[in-house]
């Protein structure tokens, strides 16, 4: 992994407003990130886990500025560095035409391979967009670096001209992966790229992204709710619980040796294959549901489900604190 910086998150907020009455008019609003802080250096992967509503894709689609356009009215606070060859450049405060020059250097690749395709448009076109936009090949270089990415992510050139319609959920989620790499991205966000399909076809996913990273030099910000998946591909795991990052540290220390009550609790549910180990594994079971986002806990989002939670952390929200070999833990109890 490089010592180079490439992406430094510094109190990032992304509330979503609740609007209601006759005027519609907002009367609420849902903290879905609550001011989180992290940084990712280059040829890192940083895997991103938590329940689903623990804000992890409203972070990684703010990161990649993707809300100003599919959700305008979200509001999005804190500061996103990110560190190009020319210097670092907070994109926070750009517009749309200026995060254009950047945009080519991060990309996504979503969560649902049947919905984020146009099924209106070839895989020749899909993937060949980026390029029109963020470059100035002609059109024969554009044709050749289509069939170049189709071949990397394992697909026929011949398939080029075929809608998305007529491939798998898998053979789509290669799609989604080539176009991403389309303008030789440094960093790129995957959101969840294996929830959607079968356990057979996410080892030849996740292979492959393996593989792509290697051969590209590319940074992954890898998003996930299945900490199996993401110990396999991640070299640091960051665990979240409704908005707020609760521990930060390399993926095996993390998934071995658990430090926050909420990440023990997330490890203890992964299902084990040998019934021997899974006999002896001491399942952590937390009570309670998930609080309501409108109505979060005062100080630690987590209290009122933690089994070691003391009076005084209703009152002062936890701060990420180094702890044993650099990890970071958001509670002082551990």
């Amino acid at each position: 992994m490089n010592s180079n910086i490439l992406l430094d998150i510094k109190n990032l907020s992304v509330r979503y407003p609740i609007f209601g009455g006759v005027f519609q008019k907002k009367i609420a609003e849902v903290r879905a990130v609550d001011g989180i802080s992290f940084t990712m250096h280059e040829g890192e992967v940083l895997g991103i886990v938590g329940e689903s509503g623990c804000g992890k894709t409203s972070a990684g689609r703010a990161i990649i500025s993707v809300l100003r356009l599919t959700a305008p009215d979200v509001e999005v606070d804190g500061e996103i560095w990110f560190y190009t060859k020319q210097g670092p450049v907070e994109l926070t405060l750009l517009d749309k035409n200026e995060i254009r020059p950047h945009r080519k250097e991060m990309q996504m690749i979503f969560q649902d391979p049947y919905s984020s395709l146009n099924p209106r448009m070839t895989v020749g076109q899909i993937i060949e967009n980026p390029l029109k936009i963020h470059t100035r090949m002609k059109k024969k270089e554009r044709l050749e670096r289509v069939i170049y990415l189709l071949e990397k992510v394992g697909m026929q050139p011949e398939q080029t001209y075929r809608y998305p319609h007529e491939f798998s959920g898998g053979q789509r989620q290669r799609i989604g992966i080539a176009r991403a790499l389309a303008t030789n991205p440094r960093l790129i966000i995957a959101d969840e790229p294996v929830s959607a399909l079968d356990v057979s076809i996410q080892a030849q996913v996740i292979n492959l992204l393996n593989d792509l990273k290697k051969e590209f030099n590319l940074s992954y910000m890898f998003i996930a709710h299945d900490l199996s998946v993401v110990k396999h591909i991640s070299d640091r795991i960051t665990v979240m619980y409704l908005g707020d990052v609760v521990e930060i540290g390399p993926a095996d220390d993390v998934y071995d040796h658990p430090m926050h009550p909420y990440t023990k609790a997330l490890i203890s549910a992964v299902p084990i294959p040998d019934p021997k180990r899974a006999q002896e594994k001491r399942r952590q079971i937390l009570t309670g549901e998930i609080p309501n986002p409108l109505a979060k806990p005062t100080g630690c989002g987590f209290r009122t489900r933690c089994p070691i939670a003391k009076p005084d952390c209703a009152i002062n929200k936890p701060e990420l604190a180094i702890r044993e070999n650099g990890r970071l833990v958001a509670c002082p109890y551990v």
